[in-house]
């Protein structure tokens, strides 16, 4: 089927399900809120909730969206119909945090504080009442047709942020500022509306300047100059990649012995201080390059709407299958937020013509062979999909004579080796690595608590980790209070790496850690998602207090280019967006960025890790072939109520 064909019928499927949501709402959960504080909310009873969602009778998760019947009250006919425009309170609760209220009530950061001038000298407290504005006059680029607007350019502004902050485009902004057409200098007071005088930009040293528009690859290189390093104890891949910002791949082409492991006592040559090595050799922000109409890329999505299956639905059924096809929502929410991207692109004048097609799929079969045939996408630039591994790999097949990229949106399978697949999903394993690679580049005291149901990360620990204490238990299974005190170090950080979901054990070891912070430095870690902690057993104070640490491959992002996705989302969609949605975004986003540079797609997964509004791509080559995403970071609670990132 034609690609504008599916994009007809996919429009059909929003269009019923904008029909359906006149009598449905979604609501995406905050953290620690319950059914019954979210049927309050909506005025309905907790049933109704479980009727749209039966799932959630298993537990609710933040950030998972619940379908909500409006309520079939009468309003009060005294009722002002401004009443949603009255001035809001919100209670703190535990696990909440600030981005997530701003999110809730679609506000933004500076808005809230604005409101709440505590926020900024206290942090965030639970139980706090918090003034939430209205959004009437917060519109800080809203303004009346007879004033003139400056904007002073801030260090690390860019034009792109400058000009979505007001809702310009890049050329808009030239156009109004031809002096910053080579260059966006700090300090510079760019016109933004009105017809006030020529801006004069203010002086400022080169150290101020920050990254034009130009390509990166456009810019002069230092000459790069080496130094011998010698590698010392506990020193690993990740704790050098840092302190000379290279990959572990630019390491080991520096130096082939590395090729074996990192090794105490080799010498290394290295750059002799970090900032000399080529701009594309550290992590950045892709920055786009001007491209002429004739190098107009091409990249193709094959999402599964599986339309074949609804040719002969009618309207009700339809709609009952947006209800209850969570398949189909988890692709329309990525289409949704693919959608974004590719508007946002055209916004800044990315030349990339995107083709939609229904790869129709199961987990064994798909129709990608028939739309490669009848559509001649060998030629293709990039290839989006499908979802299934099984059908990606089928699809990297048909591509690898042309090296075409083919990248897996959603499959976290390891999969077989091709050359030109590109896995998105960073894998369980590589954020276990990415966490003792940090903890060991700390040089801390690292205990771990294992309880006797977790052989195998004991065995691995054992096996791979050997710098790595294992707490002794009691007989009965539960930890040894003592033999644990004894392996804690005065003068450093002990981090204790907690493996399991008893929630006896899980109070125990954090009462016990609590009680000997008086005389140690102490930190909680944990490998992976445990939804014991998420429980009203915990206590999240005292994780706060412990700065429980973990490896994520996502990360909230309250930066003002995240937040005027969140914004635009919402208006396309009159919902936030989902996880999915979210990553619709930023793979479709990373990929068009990618696509402008003046490298090629591999190029740029061997030179550039990218971040976009909550996933990071750092694509490794795999030994066997293809590569793999090693984008992750590692975050702490920290106790203003906040998920910060470890540095």
């Amino acid at each position: 089927m034609k690609y504008f064909s599916v994009l007809f019928c996919s429009i059909f499927l929003v269009s019923i399900s904008g029909f359906a949501q006149n009598k449905i709402d979604k609501y995406v959960v905050g953290k620690g809120e319950t059914i019954n504080q979210i049927a309050q909310k909506f005025k309905v009873t907790p049933l109704d909730i479980y009727k749209l969602n039966p799932d959630a009778q298993n537990g609710l998760k933040p950030n998972s969206v619940l379908l909500i019947p409006k309520s079939t009250g009468k309003s009060n006919a005294n009722s002002p119909k401004v009443a949603k425009e009255l001035p809001k309170t919100h209670q703190v609760q535990a696990k909440e945090t600030l981005f997530g209220i701003e999110k809730k009530y679609d506000v933004t950061d500076e808005a809230l504080k604005k409101a709440n001038p505590d926020l900024e000298k206290n942090g965030l407290q639970v139980g706090q009442i918090l003034n939430i504005p209205s959004k009437n006059g917060l519109k800080t680029t809203t303004v009346s047709k007879n004033v003139t607007v400056y904007h002073t350019v801030l260090a690390k502004e860019t034009k792109y942020s400058i000009a979505k902050q007001y809702d310009i485009t890049i050329e808009e902004l030239e156009k109004r500022n031809p002096e910053i057409v080579e260059n966006l200098p700090v300090g510079y007071q760019l016109l933004i509306k009105g017809n006030g005088p020529k801006p004069v930009a203010k002086v400022v040293t080169p150290d101020e300047k920050v990254e034009n528009s130009k390509p990166i690859a456009s810019k002069a290189v230092k000459e790069i100059t080496y130094v011998d390093y010698t590698v010392k104890a506990k020193e690993t891949f990740y704790s050098l990649s840092k302190m000379f910002g290279l990959t572990q791949q630019q390491l080991i082409e520096l130096n082939p012995a590395l090729s074996g492991g990192v090794e105490e006592g080799m010498v290394l040559k290295v750059p002799s201080k970090s900032n000399q090595i080529a701009a594309n050799s550290v992590k950045q922000k892709v920055v786009l390059s001007q491209k002429n109409s004739g190098d107009k890329k091409s990249l193709v999505l094959l999402l599964p709407f599986n339309i074949a299956k609804n040719e002969s639905d009618t309207i009700n059924s339809t709609a009952n299958r947006l209800k209850n096809d969570k398949f189909l929502n988890m692709t329309l929410d990525f289409y949704s937020g693919a959608l974004v991207a590719i508007d946002s692109a055209k916004q800044i004048g990315l030349s990339v013509d995107v083709k939609v097609f229904d790869s129709n799929e199961t987990k064994t079969t798909s129709n990608v062979a028939t739309i490669f045939k009848e559509n001649h996408l060998e030629n293709a630039d990039a290839v989006i999909g499908p979802f299934y591994q099984s059908n990606v790999e089928k699809t990297a097949g048909l591509f690898a004579q042309n090296n075409v990229p083919v990248i897996s949106p959603l499959s976290k399978d390891a999969g077989n080796p091709f050359d030109n697949l590109y896995q998105s999903i960073v894998p369980t394993s590589v954020l276990k690595t990415a966490m003792f690679d940090f903890l060991n580049a700390k040089q801390g005291n690292i205990i771990a608590v294992i309880d006797k149901k977790k052989e195998t990360i004991r065995k691995y620990i054992s096996e791979n980790q050997k710098e790595i204490k294992i707490a002794p238990l009691t007989e009965t299974g539960g930890l040894n209070i003592e033999g644990f005190k004894k392996l804690l170090v005065k003068g450093k950080m002990n981090y204790v790496i907690l493996e399991t979901s008893n929630t006896g054990m899980i109070k125990y070891t954090i009462t016990t850690m609590l009680a000997a912070m008086a005389n140690y430095q102490l930190q909680l870690v944990i490998l992976e998602p445990n939804e014991t902690l998420d429980t009203d057993e915990i206590s999240f104070d005292s994780l706060m207090k412990l700065h429980l640490m973990y490896p994520s491959a996502t990360k909230e992002n309250i930066s003002p280019e995240a937040q005027i996705f969140m914004k635009s989302y919402k208006a396309k969609n009159r919902v936030n967006p989902s996880a999915f949605a979210i990553r619709g975004f930023d793979i479709v986003f990373d990929t068009m960025m990618r696509l402008s540079q003046d490298k090629t797609y591999q190029e740029t997964a061997e030179t550039m890790i990218t971040e976009q509004v909550e996933n990071k791509f750092e694509y490794n080559k795999k030994d066997e072939g293809g590569y793999a995403n090693k984008g992750s970071y590692i975050l702490y609670y920290d106790t203003d109520l906040t998920i910060k990132e470890a540095k």
